[in-house]
């Protein structure tokens, strides 16, 4: 279990990317391993917890045996309530808890090693320019990507030919490779400047230029290419791209 093996991190910097790695596997087990994820928490057992790991992993285990835990404790018994509430809905709760044991655990070490109160503060400042958990399950932080691109009156970037665009060898939104005049590439800085706050579903990581990306045809929210194993050649064929939670909420009964 993720209490058994102590890690420590003593500075702002090592917290914050302890933070980073566990709130990326926590995503990650909600969104494309969603599928494992839901049948690892059957009601049928006892209380079970969902951890992020500082290594980007995830795991659905017993809380610690020790009083006190050597961290904070998650949830318990996000299993009983699967069955009893819609998934989208459950999903949600569960992001929700993620989001407040991944501040605990910030703030133990926090505590643990002295952080002052400017340290506390960098703290979070880091951690809040991240969307939460919540944010990136339930689609918020893509609705709000959408909300500013209609204030800097940009067109969406979820329609389907560009989809196809994204699909290809090219990064998303890639830029022309001939010279244009002052007004395209004015738009293109702004396109630049729109697209960099996209997040991918998958790690809840903001869009690169230099990464290849891909939009789900059904949710349509972004993806990076290798956090669903999708390359450049591999999506030249895809005529309809389904990500993985897309296939498997289709694929279940």
């Amino acid at each position: 279990m993720d209490g058994s093996q102590p890690y420590n991190p003593r500075t702002v910097e090592e917290v914050f990317r302890d933070f980073k790695s566990r709130r990326a596997g926590i995503i990650k087990a909600l969104t494309t391993d969603v599928e494992e994820f839901y049948q690892r928490c059957d009601p049928e057992k006892e209380n079970l917890c969902l951890y992020g790991l500082p290594n980007e992993q995830w795991e659905v285990n017993l809380p610690a045996e020790e009083v006190p835990p050597e961290l904070p404790e998650p949830a318990l018994g996000i299993n009983f309530a699967r069955d009893g509430m819609p998934e989208k809905d459950w999903l949600a709760l569960v992001a929700v808890h993620g989001d407040a044991w991944l501040l605990a655990v910030a703030f133990y070490f926090g505590a643990r090693f002295g952080f002052d109160k400017a340290d506390r503060k960098r703290l979070f400042n880091m951690i809040n320019d991240l969307p939460t958990i919540f944010e990136v399950v339930s689609g918020v932080a893509k609705k709000q990507v959408k909300e500013k691109s209609m204030v800097s009156n940009h067109s969406s970037s979820k329609s389907k030919s560009n989809s196809k665009v994204a699909k290809g060898s090219e990064p998303k939104y890639p830029k022309a490779s001939t010279p244009k005049d002052e007004d395209d590439e004015g738009l293109d800085d702004e396109d630049e400047e729109e697209h960099g706050d996209t997040l991918c579903g998958s790690c809840g990581e903001n869009y690169a230029s230099d990464e290849f990306w891909i939009c789900c045809d059904l949710c349509e929210r972004w993806f990076h290419g290798s956090c669903v194993k999708i390359t450049p050649a591999r999506a030249e064929h895809i005529k309809q791209y389904k990500c993985p939670a897309c296939t498997n909420k289709r694929a279940r009964p």
